[in-house]
């Protein structure tokens, strides 16, 4: 692999640029030589004060960082792919192309309000671009994340989306990692994270990996030459319509924090039904001691205490009943040191006993623990 340093103007760079992206066609420059968003980069993420930074770096002629480039052989004519550097890349390009307006000495301004002057001063700017050629996919990969060091960095979903690119991530990307996409529109209520960072399209292949006994990156090279990705799709929908079925929008922000879709796989032929669920839900909502409310919605199924979090006596409240017992273990009648006794519920929180003082026994590690396993 042959790695070599150039000098190229901003003119250069900003030549021909196209944005058409929204047609699904991307981003081009360098006289339609730069593939400025191959597949395996994410959209514009850049917000205006870091955008803006990078045009005053420019108009300043301070040092912008080095721009990595690979060169490509392709019927298309595109002669680069943009490996690192999107970001400073269509900051200065869209500048230049009037998208944007920003202070420039003391004057709010776009593109076209600068003199001539102020506009050759932009576009000699010199750029530090390293071009790497004669490179296998896995070297290009291997040297990105060598160089992926600082800025915007690639998620783990990103670069796998780089590794298994394809017909397949592109179709399943236009429905799982554009701004406002369809996954987006239906269970951002549900959902955290953000789908041009990826995270809708990672925890769908998460859940139907985890469905199939897959891992992400299985999945992925199964289907990596599929023509569509309608299989994830209705998947995904499945999962939504089954969660909104049974749990209603009520707990918006508690239900951002579960994998549906692993419940889902777990739980999707149940018997409960949405009115039997929507009464034990709002019970534990209401119940103080349910700490982790996120986890009400997988307790409803199997009832394990642990996905709760309930809540635990505090250090005054063990201390107090230490001492109230004189430090002696309420099963084995033994005296211990406190750090060696836990404290208790003397009514179980399943049969309604609350994690107050009156509720609270002292039992050493063994007895505890015995009492917890049966």
């Amino acid at each position: 692999m042959e790695i070599t340093l150039h000098e190229i103007k901003i003119r250069e760079l900003a030549e021909g640029y196209q944005d058409l992206s929204a047609s699904e066609e991307g981003i081009v420059g360098y006289g339609g030589r730069l593939n400025i968003r191959p597949k395996y980069q994410r959209e514009f993420v850049y917000d205006d004060k870091k955008r803006n930074a990078v045009i005053d770096t420019v108009w300043n002629k301070f040092p912008l960082n080095v721009m990595y480039w690979v060169k490509t052989e392709g019927a298309d004519g595109i002669e680069y792919e943009l490996l690192d550097g999107q970001q400073r890349t269509i900051s200065i390009c869209s500048f230049i192309a009037g998208e944007f307006m920003m202070v420039i000495e003391g004057n709010l301004c776009a593109w076209d309000n600068l003199t001539e002057t102020q506009q050759e001063r932009i576009l000699n700017y010199p750029l530090q671009i390293y071009i790497c050629e004669n490179g296998t996919d896995e070297e290009k990969l291997k040297w990105f994340n060598i160089i992926n060091i600082a800025g915007e960095r690639l998620t783990e979903q990103e670069i796998r989306n780089a590794i298994y690119s394809g017909p397949w991530v592109t179709q399943a990307k236009r429905r799982f990692s554009k701004t406002g996409c369809v996954a987006y529109k239906i269970a951002s209520d549900y959902m955290s994270g953000s789908p041009i960072r990826q995270d809708y399209f990672e925890k769908a292949l998460k859940w139907i990996g985890n469905k199939q006994g897959k891992s992400i990156e299985q999945y992925m090279a199964e289907h990596q030459y599929d023509t569509d990705a309608d299989q994830l799709w209705q998947y995904f929908q499945d999962v939504i319509h089954w969660m909104e079925k049974l749990f209603g929008r009520k707990y918006k922000k508690e239900m951002k924090a579960v994998d549906w879709g692993i419940l889902y796989n777990q739980y999707y032929d149940t018997t409960l039904t949405a009115t039997s669920i929507a009464q034990e839900v709002s019970k534990l909502m209401a119940d103080s001691d349910v700490q982790k409310k996120s986890g009400i919605f997988h307790y409803v199924f199997d009832h394990d205490e642990h996905h709760l979090g309930i809540r635990a006596f505090d250090d005054n409240t063990k201390r107090e009943v230490y001492e109230k017992q004189n430090g002696i273990c309420a099963i084995c009648r033994k005296h211990f040191e406190i750090e060696q006794m836990e404290a208790d519920h003397i009514t179980p929180w399943c049969d309604g006993g609350r994690t107050v003082v009156e509720n609270c026994q002292m039992l050493c590690r063994d007895c505890n623990r015995h009492k917890s396993g049966k």
